[in-house]
């Protein structure tokens, strides 16, 4: 452990939550270097829906590797590269209607964010984006700027301008439709407000606190894109490629964003791969008007490939993680009124759901106390007050009610030792809903 306190930056953060050296990994699994075990409830924050070292896509990238196949390709064209473009357009776009030319951007989830925001001035010649509460898009400059949290914000060092932030659905109570207020002020000249390039919304707020929207309010909010002439961008780089049940998170508003970024679980396997899918109208770019060195990954083009041709030639698969979901949502909604509404909630949809603790302490301790019974889960929000339930979307049902059920002692315990959970001897059972 010295030589990461002596040699690495103190920007780390993630490894002094789970302060072991973990050496190896395999499906929902971790493993330290003392052979101590642990369940993955963080999933590389949504790098691996498909678990660790999936042998489905482990097994494709080792064949590749083996044909001594292009590693790293620039924009060239290559096998790989044409294999993944085929599997998007035969598993992803046509069966739900779609029609997006893809850019490959660089290799993460704000490289695709801010090539998207470009993309979008570059179209309409306006500057001014719209963005969310609690959103989060990156930390690069271009999307910190449309970033909520003031802890990512205050890094820049620099003023951040050219977005308009607008409540998000639910930011100011039940009831209110904070899509209205964003047609008032479009509609109306002296608001303030200059008529945006784009809307950037994620439909599931992951880093701000597992914040869903509802179908109605994404309507809703196409609609007014729609009436104003402004471009509709969906973030799905967390949300997307299955964590909420579809393979996009758009999928039951109905909705079809003019552009949408993937990162984080686009690859299947955790390797650096980023995407922005954009209506072909609105490619209008030059040729290496916006690029990037590691914007051909191979390697990742072999293992996304066999991702959808496993997982997403047909329903089968999105159908498990909505089942699983439900199971999620059932354990979540007990322990929350077990331990007291009010105190604690249950957020988000899917296999992206969250308990609100309220109060970032809390949610913490109780993080800390899952990793010593061998859980490995995160907080998220404002402060830090929500613990998400980020799981492997391939996990079994038996590991996921494992990880649960920790999660639901690690509560009382916290709970009794804050007083305030009923001196009660017995144990809480989630009712069996695996069928």
């Amino acid at each position: 452990m010295d030589i990461f306190k002596s040699t690495e930056s103190e920007v780390r953060s993630y490894c002094r939550s789970f302060p072991v050296v973990f050496e190896r990994s395999q499906g929902e699994w971790l493993y330290d270097d003392q052979g101590n075990a642990y369940l993955d409830f963080l999933s590389g924050a949504g790098t691996l829906n498909y678990g660790h070292n999936n042998r489905h896509l482990k097994d494709a990238l080792l064949k590749y590797i083996g044909q001594d196949g292009v590693t790293h390709g620039l924009d060239m064209h290559t096998s790989a590269k044409a294999d993944f473009l085929h599997a998007m357009r035969s598993f992803i776009f046509e069966p739900r209607g779609l029609n997006y030319k893809i850019q490959f951007t660089g290799p993460t989830g704000t490289n695709a964010v801010e090539a998207a925001m470009k993309l979008a001035r570059k179209v309409t010649g306006r500057t001014n984006i719209i963005s969310f509460t609690n959103g989060f898009h990156g930390v690069s400059l271009g999307a910190l700027a449309a970033t909520g949290n003031s802890h990512h914000r205050g890094g820049a060092g620099i003023d951040m301008g050219g977005i308009t932030r607008m409540p998000f659905d639910g930011y100011l109570g039940e009831g209110i439709d904070t899509t209205q207020y964003l047609d008032k002020a479009l509609s109306d000249a002296s608001s303030g407000v200059d008529k945006p390039a784009a809307v950037i919304v994620e439909t599931v707020q992951g880093e701000g606190g597992v914040n869903a929207a509802s179908p109605e309010w994404l309507r809703a909010l196409a609609d007014v894109c729609k009436r104003h002439s402004i471009l509709l961008i969906v973030d799905d780089i967390q949300a997307g490629c299955g964590r909420t049940g579809k393979f996009f998170s758009f999928e039951d508003a109905g909705i079809k964003p003019d552009i949408v970024t993937l990162s984080k679980s686009i690859s299947g396997y955790g390797l650096p791969m980023a995407v922005v899918l954009m209506r072909p109208e609105l490619d209008q770019w030059t040729p290496g008007e916006h690029n990037g060195t590691f914007r051909g990954n191979n390697l990742a083009f072999v293992t996304a490939t066999a991702t959808l041709a496993h997982y997403w030639s047909d329903d089968v698969f999105a159908k498990d993680v909505e089942r699983k979901g439900r199971l999620v949502s059932n354990r979540l909604d007990q322990m929350a009124t077990r331990h007291g509404r009010g105190r604690f909630d249950t957020k988000g949809r899917g296999m992206f759901q969250g308990i609100d603790c309220i109060n970032g302490d809390i949610a913490n301790a109780i993080a800390k106390r899952c990793f010593t019974q061998g859980v490995v889960i995160e907080t998220s929000g404002a402060n830090d007050q929500v613990l998400k339930v980020f799981c492997p979307l391939t996990i079994s049902d038996d590991n996921l009610k494992k990880g649960l059920d920790v999660i639901e002692q690690s509560m009382r315990a916290v709970c009794q030792a804050l007083n305030k959970w009923p001196q009660r001897d017995e144990y809480f059972v989630a009712e069996d809903v695996s069928a």
